[in-house]
């Protein structure tokens, strides 16, 4: 199952982390959201295979922990979305469709 791309009407924002809009549910270590709003990574279906990291060419992703989860005890945050380049190339690479990217939804900076 890919990432909700209309999350922002689907589901409400219930916090920041890292600087980063977080919208929920989240109930921890099972469900941690979706992080980011213009660079946005589902958590819950994230399977941290780093490949958004290696080939973003701007840094928009670091590690963070989530100890417990299912899928993985890592995930790729977009700390970095603001410098984004809507270059597509984290959706692309991505094994499970858990990247959406949209330049024109709220919180681009």
């Amino acid at each position: 199952m890919a990432i909700d791309p209309q999350f922002e009407t689907n589901r409400e924002k219930v916090g920041e982390e890292n600087g980063v809009a977080v919208w929920g549910p989240v109930d921890p270590p099972e469900k941690h959201g979706i992080h980011g709003t213009h660079v946005a990574v589902d958590f819950d279906i994230c399977l941290a295979d780093g490949a958004c990291l290696e080939d973003c060419p701007v840094d928009v992703f670091t590690w963070v922990d989530t100890p417990g989860h299912p899928e993985s005890d890592i995930k790729a945050e977009p700390t970095h979305e603001d410098q984004c380049i809507d270059c597509m190339l984290c959706v692309d690479v991505c094994p499970v469709d858990a990247i959406d990217v949209a330049p024109g939804r709220a919180g681009r900076i």
